[in-house]
């Protein structure tokens, strides 16, 4: 009888154990559709990408501009290996190489006139514009999105958007504010999920970046 009991207590707390785990999951599932990681082009859709992504690689494998890498268990356990983009490395110039090599559908069809990968945002803490002058996310954005106000300070139209990373690629922030710490640079491209709740506001504590 007791041994009976013994091997009863074991299987509840081991089937404990599991729901918490499973509830666990579920939350965080519920919460997958919102995501602060900028996803390569027809990869917004972030439940279809936890679905069916097989973290193949083959997505980074192929990017010619090394735009993709993979997340880490940092931006969450469900979505370690998954592809995201390091606009530091490059930048995406939607050419669907990604989309012709996936082998499951996660990433799906995207259209840079009509669909958004990500916003920009500038950093006002971070820009060189604000304290030195600076021009160039101005001066490469390919989607004339970003222009210059009275100050010289850039704004960013995000409508024009989409989220190509150039801006932030040739970004010197770290260059000429390298004291400042940190991997934030003068202008972020975020995801469209983190945009709305963020809007046009300045990502003042790095640890608003952690989860890209």
């Amino acid at each position: 009888m007791a041994a009976y009991t013994r091997r009863a207590f074991a299987g509840f707390c081991t089937a404990a154990v599991a729901f918490v785990g499973f509830g666990g999951a579920v939350k965080a599932a519920d919460g997958a559709a919102e995501t602060s990681l900028v996803r390569p082009p027809g990869a917004q859709d972030e439940l279809r990408l936890l679905a069916s992504c097989v973290k193949c690689d083959r997505c980074r494998s192929v990017c010619h501009t090394g735009v993709i890498g993979v997340a880490e268990v940092g931006d969450g356990v469900l979505r370690a290996r998954t592809p995201k983009l390091n606009f530091h490395r490059g930048s995406c110039d939607f050419c669907g190489d990604c989309l012709r090599v996936c082998p499951t559908g996660a990433i799906g069809p995207f259209d840079p006139d009509v669909d958004k990968m990500g916003v920009a945002v500038v950093q006002k803490d971070r820009c060189v514009a604000y304290y030195q002058g600076c021009v160039e996310c101005q001066k490469a954005c390919p989607y004339e999105a970003i222009s210059l106000d009275g100050s010289g300070h850039p704004v960013v139209d995000d409508a024009r958007c989409n989220g190509c990373g150039v801006c932030e690629d040739v970004c010197p922030a770290l260059v000429y504010r390298s004291f400042a710490g940190g991997s934030r640079r003068g202008i972020v491209v975020v995801s469209p999920s983190a945009y709305e709740r963020l809007g046009k506001t300045v990502v003042e504590d790095e640890s608003e970046m952690s989860a890209r």
